[in-house]
């Protein structure tokens, strides 16, 4: 059955996509804390990131997704700080809406 399920993807192995991992980086901005969570797919690192603030005495989270990929960790990881960066630009505290 392993095998199976390896030809037609439904066994996946860790190695090709592993899912978010702890944060990569971890930046403030504006208030804002954003961590970098790139994960590994397909052998590239796909930029993916949360966006937290405390509003109101509660923790807000916005987590993204984003298309670009990249050969390694440390690229994903600056790109997704940028990304979060933009987003709370653009978005600010409406992105917990």
């Amino acid at each position: 059955m392993s095998f199976l399920k390896s030809l037609f993807g439904l066994g996946g192995s860790k190695e090709q996509s592993s899912g978010p991992a702890a944060a990569a980086k971890e930046a403030e901005h504006k208030g804002f804390i954003i961590r970098a969570t790139p994960y590994k797919d397909g052998g590239q690192y796909q930029t993916a990131g949360t966006i937290a603030k405390e509003i109101d005495g509660q923790m807000k989270e916005y987590k993204f997704v984003r298309a670009d990929r990249f050969s390694t960790l440390e690229e994903a990881a600056d790109l997704s700080l940028s990304k979060g960066r933009q987003i709370i630009d653009e978005q600010g505290e409406r992105m917990f809406k």
